[in-house]
């Protein structure tokens, strides 16, 4: 019954149709009255993905006819964000790269400020909020901070108190968390979120679907997407490790590609699975649950993917799938079995608790009953999944889905594919 009611609520709210007539609704009052068309934009200032989309917000005014409201917001908190030292470390290397791909500016050398510079900035950011060039002065102050520029920021921030910046921090949070977001870098538009520059591309979509572009338009934030199309010209195999879990959905959307690009490239696929963040003890908030499900499903929806019947794996099913896994892995059918179990618990409502579900997500891989039971026999995966945590955590990160090719940096996200793929073809000398 639990999973039943469980796929009845996330294929309602991945559904088209719901989000179609909640836009609507939302524009509503705008249309009616001609009223203008409101954005609202939740910045970090030690957040380097902020950094990044702060850049394109004047462009972003430029193009469509929108007005923006900034939100000054602190960190996310740790039950939304955990490991903020190496969410820290991973952003500033991952906003460099973004950087370098739009011609943006951030350097991974970046100084992190500190509690007194982060403070400092947010005063000197609240003061400037309500002037006509607000964004030209918080990309000056966001400057400031991330060069250590602490003069020029004690300049700014004399005409703001430490009370009302807390004040106003408090009332930007409560502000995200009502509109249904966690993090910095994040955009809103009458009902929907749209984070960092990833996710710009999504709202130029629904702006211009609305309406509001202005006249010749450029898509603000092109990042690349795999490709699968340069010939490898050399012998080598690369080793492609695939970090993965079954509870994510982002692995979902993952896999296909992993797997593409391993047999395109000719890579041994390596796959490291970990149990599930919130069976490690880290549970997830709400809010944070809600936007994933939600932004999964424009992603697939991107990719060509089905998804939304979603019979949550969290516990048990998790448990068997991996143990399941173990097998497949050893029999070379690692890839064809995670595969099909995500796929089967993110689009197919399959219950893999069950030992129908189980067997129908084994059997699409190829593989038998005997080699199920065997699987749930054995214990050793757990061993095996905290090796893989652990080999993780050595590489600096702690979130999938993660990549890396042979001994190149380690990638976070099925949105850093595309980087993957770069270092196959310079592993596999490939060639278009």
């Amino acid at each position: 019954m639990k999973v039943l009611i469980g796929r009845g609520f996330t294929q309602l709210i991945t559904s088209r149709r719901l989000r179609a007539g909640q836009r609507w609704l939302a524009a509503l009052p705008r249309v009616l009255l001609g009223s203008a068309a409101q954005l609202e934009y939740c910045h970090q200032l030690d957040d380097p993905y902020s950094h990044l989309l702060l850049q394109l917000l004047s462009p972003l005014l430029r193009q469509y006819r929108v007005q923006l409201t900034v939100h000054l917001v602190p960190p996310p908190t740790t039950a939304a964000a955990p490991e903020p030292t190496r969410l820290r470390d991973w952003s500033r290397r991952d906003a460099a790269q973004l950087a370098r791909q739009l011609g943006l500016e951030f350097s991974a050398d970046a100084i992190q400020a500190n509690a007194e510079q982060l403070r400092l900035a947010n005063q000197a950011a609240l003061a400037v909020l309500g002037r006509s060039d607000a964004l030209e002065q918080l990309l000056q102050i966001s400057r400031a901070l991330w060069s250590g520029d602490c003069t020029a920021l004690q300049l700014r921030a004399a005409s703001v108190s430490p009370a009302e910046l807390e004040l106003a921090l408090s009332s930007a949070a409560a502000r995200r968390r009502k509109l249904g977001h966690y993090l910095g870098a994040t955009l809103f538009f009458e009902g929907e979120s749209y984070w960092g520059v990833d996710r710009l591309r999504y709202l130029e979509q629904r702006l211009r679907g609305a309406g509001l572009a202005r006249g010749t338009l450029t898509w603000l934030a092109p990042l690349p997407r795999v490709e699968c199309r340069a010939k490898p010209t050399s012998s080598a195999q690369p080793q492609l490790y695939f970090y993965c879990s079954f509870r994510s959905p982002y692995t979902y959307l993952a896999v296909a590609r992993v797997r593409q690009l391993a047999e395109h490239y000719g890579a041994q696929l390596q796959l490291r699975f970990v149990l599930p963040m919130a069976m490690r003890g880290l549970p997830v908030p709400l809010e944070k649950r809600l936007y994933i499900v939600r932004d999964s499903k424009r992603e697939a929806e991107q990719l060509g993917l089905r998804f939304g019947d979603i019979a949550d794996p969290l516990g048990a099913p998790t448990e068997r799938g991996l143990a399941v896994l173990h097998q497949a892995i050893g029999l070379g059918k690692g890839g064809e079995f995670a595969e099909s179990f995500l796929q089967g618990v993110f689009a197919d409502g399959i219950d893999a608790g069950s030992d129908a579900g189980l067997q129908l997500l084994a059997s699409r891989a190829g593989l038998d009953a005997e080699v199920v039971a065997t699987a749930l026999a054995d214990q050793s995966w757990r061993a095996v999944a905290e090796a893989n945590r652990q080999e993780l955590f050595s590489l600096g990160l702690w979130g999938v889905p993660s990549f890396r090719v042979d001994n190149c940096p380690v990638q976070w996200g099925q949105d850093r594919l595309w980087l993957i793929e770069r270092d196959l073809i310079v592993a596999t000398a490939a060639r278009d």
